[in-house]
């Protein structure tokens, strides 16, 4: 038996349409989930634009939360009804998983990024009964109902606001993960964040969280330079004031402890490690595949280190609850930086993330049927 349900299906050439589709029933170790809000990441626009290669037609979107409509029968950790945030899947087997870290399971690119299950199938179909494919990140939550998986979904408090949890599951995730697992900021410490979007306003406030009193956002637009400065930055700088470079290192006394490096280009990554004092540590979450940057080989023999991490190397079931736990304490107020649109005015969203209008858009899809 399968559910109906409305889902943004990308088509190719950059054309994404709103459709109805079939999504089957869980299978042992998943989980139905209605999908109550979705954030759009640059890596969906990746696919979208097909930068990022997928079968097509596809269903993106991999930042969902919603409320578990039903459950596989090897399912244990979640019921029906239940509140839910999702982030990526992992075997919970492997030598990375055992350890904990989840983000680098020997099974990642398998279990999140094929665009189908493990065994080559997928639980998705158009009406008509053409095979769409999707399970990316095991949710693809651009669509009213997501099959998940019993790794990645992750239980939350029923009166949380379910409006706001999607993007937990990867921006948020990685820039407050950044900050605590890969940099481990301590109190009293510095920390400067380059790039301004939905990754490094998460460093921000995790920063804050951690104690550092001296917290430098860096990025090239004034409304999210302000804001970062609401959420706990203590400086802000733009190219505009001068050589970002120098007046990170004149702010600090000649270099940063910890930098966190979001922005996705390698003139800033470059940029990230050259402001570090000596002992310092750079956080490296933007993507730039097959690119290369530069490092000064006498600054990293001055004991400089440069560490890239996925997801801000945190376990799903780890880190969620922590940051749901500060949201609702009012330390870390993520809503600040969403915008919302119903699944509908996806184009709209998506535009708004284009020009830098949203910070964060979130998409609020509707079950059909």
């Amino acid at each position: 038996m399968s559910l109906r349900t409305q889902a943004a299906v990308i088509r190719g050439g950059g054309v994404i349409e709103l459709e109805d589709i079939l999504v089957e029933e869980p299978r042992p170790d998943e989980i139905l989930v209605r999908v109550e809000s979705s954030g759009i990441c640059r890596t969906d626009l990746e696919i979208l634009e097909g930068t990022l290669e997928f079968p097509l037609p596809f269903v993106a979107g991999h930042e969902g939360a919603g409320t578990v409509a039903a459950v596989g029968s090897g399912v244990t950790t979640v019921e029906p009804g239940d509140t839910v945030a999702l982030g990526a899947a992992a075997c919970g087997t492997c030598a990375h998983c055992r350890t904990g870290a989840y983000p680098y399971c020997d099974q990642h690119t398998a279990m999140n990024f094929t665009g189908t299950r493990l065994d080559g199938g997928t639980g998705l179909r158009s009406l008509d009964g053409e095979t769409v494919f999707g399970h990316f990140m095991r949710q693809s939550s651009w669509a009213g109902l997501s099959l998940a998986h019993a790794s990645n979904t992750v239980k939350l408090p029923s009166d949380v606001d379910r409006s706001v949890l999607g993007p937990f599951g990867c921006g948020i995730q990685t820039g407050a993960g950044a900050v605590w697992n890969t940099l481990a900021v301590e109190p009293g410490s510095t920390v400067a964040v380059f790039g301004l979007g939905a990754v490094g306003q998460a460093a921000v406030m995790a920063a804050k969280a951690a104690g550092a009193t001296t917290i430098i956002a860096v990025g090239n637009r004034q409304p999210k330079l302000d804001l970062a400065l609401e959420l706990g930055a203590t400086h802000a700088f733009s190219a505009r004031d001068g050589d970002v470079a120098d007046l990170v290192r004149d702010a600090t006394g000649g270099g940063v402890q910890y930098t966190v490096e979001a922005a996705g280009r390698t003139d800033v990554m470059t940029t990230a490690v050259e402001v570090l004092a000596e002992t310092g540590h750079a956080a490296i979450t933007g993507v730039a595949a097959g690119e290369s940057f530069p490092v000064d080989a006498w600054k990293v023999i001055r004991g400089r280190s440069v560490h890239g991490t996925t997801l801000g190397d945190a376990a799903p079931s780890v880190i969620l609850p922590r940051l749901v736990d500060l949201y609702r304490q009012g330390v870390f107020p993520v809503d600040r930086l969403m915008t919302h649109y119903p699944l509908q005015d996806i184009h709209q969203a998506i535009a708004d993330v284009d020009n830098g209008t949203a910070i964060k858009a979130v998409l609020h899809p509707e079950t059909a049927g």
